[in-house]
């Protein structure tokens, strides 16, 4: 599973369009809230949403950060044209949220709510279940108050109806009680049926017997793509974290990564690293990646990624020409060598044949380029037809006349990156 940030302005357009139906109830959210970038059209804004200058508002920037309040961006309770106004001023500056610096690109407006108090709810998936956490303290002082906040476990088997979400509750709720359990009923079921991995609404407002999200924060698991994907909305997009520009072949993998039920990542550390490790696995990743760091060469970890959930030979054949694309770019400065690492576990049911088949397509359309960077290649690989795919990986290589050690599951993991390294 791999837990991808939205946008706020995306996690209240799909609570708008789906939370009626798990609530048992109509227009549980009205999804009044707009998206504005450098190219928006204020006047068709305006036009086409009639209710921006029928009250006052609130703005805000929707970048995948949090504690806009404490960093004074948020405006609430202005007109339209002030709105406006506020938004232009910033729109595109340079922002340093704590220790990072970066453009602010994207802002949401949505009616002003006026409350007295606030309250707190997020739903967490962990390896043991997921979690519900609710607390009658919410808003940007919620994690000062964590003592207060309440946890209600969700079985795994019998799931939300097994939950004793109302006799959790605090007692101070007094007649709110059921609604507000009712409303968390509901938005579990929103979260499991929509594959949510985290969804946070910090803070809520009970207004009579309405409750208004006024603050969401959401991540959704992309391996549920196929599933979700008319749930979840044409327009939906997974941005990069604030402060991050996504390179073109970064932007290249997400493409294939959609593409597919396979799981495909790449993020770039360091382009001019002389260590790149190719891992199959989400799990054998991370194992790699840290015995690199462990043996003294973070710093020359070109980048993180993994290819997994047995992807078809044509994917894995893009995957592995964009790393070797990025590999082969310009030799090491004092001409040292470059490592490529074709790691992994021992796949469940990925086919390591027809995966390595791909890469091999990849290594002979590189062949001449990895040569110019003077690279070595290790593998070290197990699952189903490894001793096919090892043999001709192997063959090609020597016939490529690049310089190759392959290894089956006997080898372990982390004694190849330390061949690699040395």
């Amino acid at each position: 599973m791999a837990q991808r940030g939205i946008r706020e302005y995306h996690a209240k357009k799909m609570l708008a369009r789906h939370l009626s139906k798990h609530l048992g109830k109509k227009d549980a959210y009205d999804g009044k809230i707009v998206i504005i970038d450098k190219d928006t059209d204020w006047n068709s804004l305006k036009s086409q949403n009639p209710w921006l200058t029928s009250g006052t508002l609130v703005a805000k920037p929707d970048q995948l950060f949090g504690k806009r309040g404490k960093h004074g961006l948020v405006l609430v309770n202005k007109g339209f044209e002030e709105t406006k106004s506020w938004i232009m001023d910033r729109m595109g500056k340079d922002t340093k949220i704590g220790e990072i610096n970066g453009i602010l690109t994207h802002f949401i407006i949505e009616p002003f709510t006026k409350h007295d108090t606030e309250f707190y709810v997020a739903i967490k998936t962990h390896a043991e279940g997921d979690t519900i956490y609710f607390s009658t303290q919410g808003g940007i002082n919620v994690e000062e108050n964590w003592d207060k906040v309440i946890q209600i476990p969700v079985p795994i088997l019998e799931g939300i109806a097994g939950a004793n979400i109302e006799g959790l509750l605090p007692s101070s709720l007094g007649v709110n009680k059921k609604i507000i359990a009712d409303y968390l009923k509901g938005l579990y079921e929103y979260f499991a049926a929509l594959h949510f991995s985290y969804l946070e609404i910090n803070p809520f407002a009970l207004i009579g017997t309405e409750i208004i999200p006024l603050d969401m924060v959401a991540k959704v698991d992309d391996t549920a793509e196929f599933v979700c994907s008319e749930l979840w909305g044409d327009d939906l997009e997974f941005p990069a974290a604030f402060g991050r520009t996504l390179s073109p072949e970064e932007d290249k993998v997400r493409e294939l990564d959609s593409l597919s039920g396979a799981s495909l990542k790449l993020t770039l550390l360091n382009p001019d690293g002389r260590i790149w490790n190719m891992v199959a696995g989400g799990g054998a990743s991370v194992i790699y990646a840290d015995t690199v760091c462990d043996l003294g060469y973070a710093d020359e970890l070109a980048f993180y990624g993994e290819y997994s959930g047995d992807p078809s030979t044509q994917l894995t054949y893009e995957y592995a020409k964009t790393v070797m694309d990025l590999m082969t770019r310009q030799p090491d400065p004092k001409g040292r060598a470059k490592t490529l690492i074709i790691g992994g576990g021992i796949a469940n049911f990925t086919d390591v044949a027809k995966t390595f088949t791909g890469i091999i397509m990849a290594l002979k359309d590189y062949a001449q380029k990895l040569k110019s960077v003077n690279a070595r290649i290790f593998v070290r690989r197990g699952g189903p037809n490894y001793h096919e795919g090892l043999e001709k990986i192997k063959a090609a290589a020597e016939q490529l006349g690049l310089p190759i050690q392959v290894h089956g599951p006997e080898y372990h993991m982390t004694r190849v990156v330390s061949d690699a390294l040395k």
